[in-house]
C-alpha cells in the first residue's frame, strides 16, 4: 500500500505560546484544536490513537517513523480514534505488514482525522518539556496563523474537564473476549468461573481481555452506574478502567467509590480508576508539567523491591502529601519519584496509575491481574 498524498498540501501547528511548527498535512484536510503532548512508545501507534484516554488531545510521537505495519481490525483498543490530532516526523511512505487491513494515511482521512508530518518532533517534544503541554490547532485548511494561536489561546484546556461522561458507554454490557492468539490469528474465549463488574471511564479492550485470560466473566457498567446497582449484581471483584480529562471533575464517580470500598469486595484501579480510588481515600490530584506518556517508564514496586518498565498515559497524578494512615504508598515513578500505585491496609484494594494491560508497552507489571484474580478466587 502506498502512501496516498503524492502532492502534500502545507499545514502548521500554532501552540497557544505564538509558536509556530510548520509541515505538510497528514490525514484529513482541515485544523483540529487540542491538548498537544507527546508519546515516546516506539511501537503501537494504533492502539495509542484507539485509546480514549488521549481524548481532547493531540499526540506527538517522538519515535519518527509512524505508520510502518498499517492499520487492522484487530488492534483497536476501543472502537474509533480518541485523539484530536496527531504529529509525526517521518510518516511510513509504504506500509509493510501482513496484518495490515490499511495504511495509516487512509484510516486518517477515513475517520476524518487531521495530522501533520515533516516537522521537527525533537524540538517541539524539548518544547513541550521545557514550558508544558498546552494547547496547539493543526491547520491545513487556509486558516491564518494570527487566528490559529488565537483559537489555541482561547480554548479552555483539560483542567476541571469531565471527559468520563462524554466517552463512557451509555448502557452495561458483557465481555467474552480473551487476548489474541497470533498464531491461530483468532480471540480467545476462555470458560469464566467469577464475576467482576468493571466501571468504563474510558476504558482500554485489552484490560478487560487480560481479566478475561483469568476466567473472570466481566460486566461493564457506564461510569455513572449507582453503587447499590454494582452491589445488586453480587459482584466477586470491581474494576475502576482508565479514563480521559481531570479526575477532580468526576466527583459522581468518587462518591460511588467512596461506598464500594466500606465493603470487603476486592477493588482494583487502572490510571483514572487509581486517580479516582485516591480521592475517594482522601487524596488529591494535580496536573502534570507535561504527563507520563510511552512504553518505557521505569516504575519500582516498593513492597517488592523490584523494578519494571511500564507503559503509561496520564496527564494528572496523585498529590502524596497527607496521605492517610489507612493507605500505603505501593508504586514510585522512577522519573519524578511520583505516586504509581497505592493499596488500602487490611483491605483487598489496590490500584496502580500506570497501564499493566500495556497495548501498547512492556508486560512486566502483568502480574497485577494474578494479583487481583487471586483476591476475587
Amino acid at each position: 500500500m502506498s502512501h496516498t498524498n503524492t502532492t502534500p498540501t502545507p499545514a502548521f501547528l500554532a501552540l497557544a505560546d505564538g509558536r509556530v511548527f510548520h509541515g505538510v498535512s497528514l490525514g484529513a484536510l482541515g485544523n483540529t484544536i487540542g491538548e498537544v503532548c507527546f508519546n515516546t512508545s516506539m511501537t503501537g501507534y494504533q492502539e495509542i490513537l484507539t485509546d480514549p484516554s488521549y481524548t481532547d488531545q493531540i499526540i506527538t510521537f517522538t519515535y519518527p517513523h509512524i505508520g510502518n505495519v498499517g492499520v487492522n481490525e484487530v488492534d483497536m483498543e476501543s472502537d474509533k480514534i480518541s485523539v484530536r490530532g496527531l504529529i509525526v516526523r517521518a510518516p511510513a511512505r509504504q506500509t509493510s505488514n501482513y496484518r495490515a487491513e490499511q495504511s495509516l494515511e487512509a484510516w486518517l482521512q477515513t475517520n476524518n482525522v487531521v495530522g501533520i508530518a515533516d516537522i521537527d518532533t525533537r524540538a517541539l517534544t524539548r518544547h513541550l518539556r521545557d514550558n508544558g503541554s498546552q494547547t496547539g490547532v493543526i491547520v491545513s485548511d487556509g486558516l491564518s496563523e494570527e487566528e490559529a494561536v488565537k483559537q489555541a489561546q482561547a480554548w479552555e484546556g483539560l483542567e476541571g474537564k469531565d471527559l468520563v461522561g462524554q466517552v463512557s458507554r451509555k448502557a452495561s454490557d458483557t465481555w467474552r473476549q480473551g487476548t489474541y492468539n497470533l498464531d491461530n490469528a483468532v480471540f480467545t474465549s476462555p470458560t469464566s468461573s467469577k464475576h467482576v463488574v468493571a466501571f468504563d471511564f474510558g476504558c482500554k479492550n485489552n484490560i478487560f481481555r487480560k481479566l478475561t485470560d483469568r476466567g473472570i466473566k466481566v460486566t461493564v457498567v457506564p461510569a455513572n452506574t449507582s453503587a447499590q446497582k454494582v452491589l445488586d449484581m453480587n459482584p466477586d471483584g470491581i474494576f475502576l478502567s482508565n479514563g480521559p480529562g481531570d479526575p477532580a471533575a468526576v466527583g459522581y464517580a468518587v462518591d460511588t467509590i467512596k461506598t464500594l470500598i466500606e465493603k470487603d469486595t476486592p477493588i482494583f484501579g487502572i490510571c483514572m480508576g487509581h486517580q479516582l480510588l485516591s480521592q475517594a481515600l482522601g487524596l488529591k490530584t494535580f496536573k502534570l508539567k507535561f504527563g507520563h506518556r510511552g512504553g518505557n517508564h521505569p516504575v519500582k514496586d516498593l513492597t517488592t523491591g523490584k523494578v519494571e518498565i511500564t507503559s503509561q498515559n496520564h496527564g494528572f497524578a496523585v498529590a502524596d502529601d497527607d496521605i492517610p494512615s489507612h493507605v500505603e504508598v505501593t508504586h514510585r515513578s522512577l522519573f519524578d519519584n511520583t505516586v504509581e500505585g497505592l493499596a488500602v491496609k487490611g483491605k483487598p484494594i489496590f490500584s496502580v496509575q500506570y497501564h499493566p494491560e500495556a497495548s501498547p508497552g512492556p508486560q512486566d507489571a502483568d502480574y497485577l491481574f494474578d494479583r487481583f484474580s487471586d483476591l476475587i478466587k
